[in-house]
Formats: C-alpha cells, sequence, structure tokens
C-alpha cells in the first residue's frame, strides 16, 4: 500500500473524527446552558466515574465489588433520567454523542477487538475508491434501486429478436428479483455469484451499481476493475514494473465484492487467462476464510465465453455462477437521442 496515500486518508479520518467530537461538545454545552436539571445529571455522571475509578485502589474485594456494583446501579438510573429527559426535548439517547460517519470504527479506520487491530471496511473501501476504483462506481447515488425504472424498457415481446418469450421490461425485473437475492444472501455460501452478459446499454452496469450500493450499505467493501486493466495491472506485478500497485492481487483476492466488467474485451494471452482463472478459482475455494463474491460483465454470449476461455474457466463460470441475461434496446443510444 502506498504510505503517503493512507497517511493523507487517516489524516482526513482524524479531522472528520475531531470535527464530530467537537460539534457534540458544543451540543452539549448549548443544551446544558438551558436544561439545569440536564447539567446536574451530567455532574452526578461524572462525579460516579471519578468514584469507580479510585474504588480499583481499594484493596478490599468484597468492598471493592460492593461499591462497583453500587455505581453501577446508579450509573443506569441517571442514564434512564437522563435518556427521558431527552425525550421531553424532542431529542434521542445519541443527541450528546459525536456522530461519526462510521459507528464502527468511530472514524478511526481501524477496529480493536481481543487486542488486535485490524483495518475497518471503511477504510478499505477509501483505499479501493481512491487506488482503484476511481470514477468506475462513481454513479451509485444516481444508479441505485430507488432510480430504478422499468419502464425504460420495452413492455413488447419478441422472440425473434431477443430470443426470449419475454419482454425486456418483464426480464428486468426478473434480473432486478435475483440481483436482490442475491444481496440478501450474501453470506450464504451456497448463494451462486453473477455473471451478467448482455449487449452494450441492456443495463448490466446500471444494475452492478445497484447491487454495490447495497453490498456497501451492509458495511463490506466492494472493488471495481474491468477484466483489460485487472489483468494488465497484475502483469505489471508479476513483472516488477516500477509503476505496479503491489497490493492489487491481495485486494482482488480478498474484497467482499469483486466487479470484474468489460470481460472479453482483454487483449486475452495464455497469462492472461492463467490469471483470470487463479482469481476466480481462488476466490471460489474460499481460501481467505471468509464470504466473497464476485459479478463478472461481458457483452459475449453464454457460447462466445467457452469459445474464448479455457474449459477450466468455463466449468467453474457454469458451476459456481448464476448466468443473467440482458437484452432489449440500446438505452445509452435512446437517451442520447432524446437528450439531442
Amino acid at each position: 500500500m502506498n504510505n503517503s496515500l493512507l497517511k493523507q486518508i487517516l489524516n482526513e479520518y482524524d479531522q472528520k473524527r475531531t470535527k464530530a467530537i467537537l460539534e457534540a461538545e458544543q451540543r452539549k454545552k448549548e443544551l446544558l446552558e438551558v436544561n439545569p436539571k440536564l447539567s446536574e445529571i451530567e455532574k452526578q455522571l461524572s462525579n460516579i466515574s471519578i468514584q469507580a475509578a479510585k474504588s480499583i485502589l481499594i484493596s478490599e474485594p468484597k468492598e471493592k465489588q460492593k461499591l462497583l456494583q453500587n455505581l453501577k446501579k446508579q450509573t443506569n438510573a441517571l442514564l434512564k433520567e437522563k435518556t427521558a429527559f431527552l425525550k421531553q426535548l424532542s431529542k434521542d439517547s445519541s443527541y450528546l454523542n459525536p456522530h461519526f460517519e462510521c459507528k464502527l470504527c468511530k472514524d478511526t479506520g481501524y477496529i480493536e477487538k481481543n487486542g488486535v487491530s485490524t483495518m475497518c471496511n471503511c477504510l478499505k473501501q477509501k483505499i479501493y475508491d481512491i487506488a482503484y476504483n476511481k470514477s468506475n462506481i462513481g454513479n451509485l447515488e444516481r444508479e441505485n434501486f430507488s432510480t430504478f425504472n422499468s419502464r425504460l424498457f420495452s413492455d413488447k415481446a419478441n422472440k425473434e429478436l431477443y430470443k426470449s418469450e419475454i419482454s425486456p421490461r418483464e426480464n428486468i425485473l426478473l434480473l432486478k428479483e435475483k440481483s436482490e437475492n442475491f444481496i440478501n444472501n450474501f453470506e450464504d455460501p451456497n448463494e451462486k455469484n453473477l455473471l451478467f452478459t448482455g449487449t452494450t446499454g441492456s443495463g448490466k452496469t446500471f444494475l452492478t451499481n445497484c447491487i454495490a450500493n447495497e453490498i456497501l450499505k451492509q458495511g463490506k467493501n466492494v472493488l471495481y476493475q474491468t477484466a483489460p486493466v485487472m489483468l494488465d495491472n497484475i502483469i505489471d506485478v508479476k513483472f516488477g514494473k516500477e509503476n505496479a500497485k503491489f497490493d492489487l492481487i491481495d485486494n482482488i483476492l480478498t474484497a467482499d465484492l469483486l466487479v470484474i466488467d468489460d470481460l472479453g474485451t482483454e487483449n486475452l494471452n495464455h497469462l492472461k487467462a492463467s490469471e483470470l482463472f487463479t482469481i476466480i478459482n481462488t476466490r471460489l475455494l474460499n481460501q481467505n476464510h471468509k464470504i466473497t463474491k464476485t459479478i463478472i460483465s461481458t457483452n459475449l454470449t453464454i457460447d462466445q465465453l467457452f469459445e474464448t476461455y479455457s474449459t477450466r474457466i468455463g466449468s467453474r463460470l457454469v458451476g459456481s455462477y448464476r448466468f443473467l441475461r440482458f437484452f432489449g434496446d440500446d438505452l445509452r443510444y435512446k437517451k442520447c437521442k432524446k437528450d439531442a
């Protein structure tokens, strides 16, 4: 990992954590100034904390335990009174606490558990977005399930044109349902990965972003890579090029959700095919002892996929991926034509 990049991000984390703490102190100051009763409760809680600290110095275990239990009882009563008082002021119990963006790490970027510090997913996602994702998943605010509009798709079935008995609109609604099942069952090891196949402008990227948005809401990380860029960068790492991102391979293998877009547009050779197999296979084997899922998007048909890639890759895709076929008019072209 680039140390300067990490230092820059951690500095941003420190700034927003400090801001949240200062804002909480200001809210508390303003509220206490006009509410003497609440101020008195805060003072009593502070005194109890001091008494609890002093009780630790007591050598007699029974006396110490009795004192701590009594202080705990007083604390709970005061906290209950404080919550009730805040409710009367139409404030919830968290009003006086710092409002951190990430409740897990409290905007530190790291989580302490059993004496071990691990990087929080929010920090890892921040690094992914800057170092890898860039603008690839920058449309999440506009492309999510709240803006999903099936009416953009034709409700007319055309078996000869679409090779399907149903209309593009019926199809996209089915794909949406399968995508939601994928999200809801993300932690289920039996839930298959997704392979989106279809022509340009048929909705693959939009639905991918919808899924990515929901996975991020679950506190997981999403790494987006186009197949050509991903494989070229991996080769750079393998050959030790100066501009290589040496942590890329590990991140590709361990990301909660890996999105590989534009599969089939890479300049394929034996080495790249081997690396692609390693990525697909390693993530399927769950060698990192956690659930990871992958979405692959391609303009190739299923038959073309098998013609392009090895039997090893094809068998992994058939066995562990759910193939979702997109069809219909080119929505990007229709939008451009409408805006023109």
